[in-house]
């Protein structure tokens, strides 16, 4: 029952940030944080929330990894399960590197062909963070933990919403409790 309550203040408060959103004049922020230690960015995060896309589409309890390779890049697989918690796995192993740019990093899955990779909120402590890419059919909400807060979740979607992000695209992964 708390659960639902849960979902129910998260889905009103989409419902009055989008409703109150300013005039958007159709522009994207795609600034990236200023600052990003990979040292800390490494481990394992869990996806909260997404937009949908077919790589991912139907997957819960999805996790991303990331880890250094010898070769300086950084390994990133990312996991998932399909239709529920008890389906199959569905493991994607890809690479990263970084850009001169802080936040910016260039991640592959398949041969020699990059996506960006924005960081674009990071909490100080690297417990949530914001991503994106260089347009905006892509937006992510991971976490250290498999479920957020529920002030900081709704302050992550302002942040969002902030940026010309539609909180209400987004799709809420299921994940395992802790």
């Amino acid at each position: 029952m708390q659960k639902f309550r849960h979902l129910i203040s998260v889905l009103v408060v989409l419902l009055f940030i989008s409703s109150c959103q300013s005039q958007n004049s159709g522009t994207m922020d795609y600034s990236t944080v200023k600052e990003l230690d990979i040292e800390r960015y490494l481990g394992t995060w869990y996806e909260i929330a997404r937009y949908d896309h077919r790589f991912e589409r139907d997957l819960v309890g999805v996790t991303a990894t990331y880890s250094k390779r010898d070769d300086g890049k950084i390994k990133v697989v990312n996991r998932g399960y399909k239709n529920s918690l008890d389906g199959e796995l569905d493991e994607a192993v890809g690479k990263a590197k970084l850009t001169d740019e802080p936040g910016k990093l260039k991640v592959s899955f398949f041969w020699i062909f990059y996506a960006d990779y924005y960081v674009l909120e990071l909490d100080k402590n690297y417990q949530w963070a914001l991503i994106g890419s260089s347009n905006d059919k892509y937006l992510w909400i991971l976490s250290r933990t498999p479920q957020l807060d529920e002030q900081v979740l709704i302050n992550i979607l302002k942040k969002a919403e902030q940026r010309g992000y539609s909180a209400s695209e987004l799709i809420w992964v299921k994940q395992k409790e802790q």
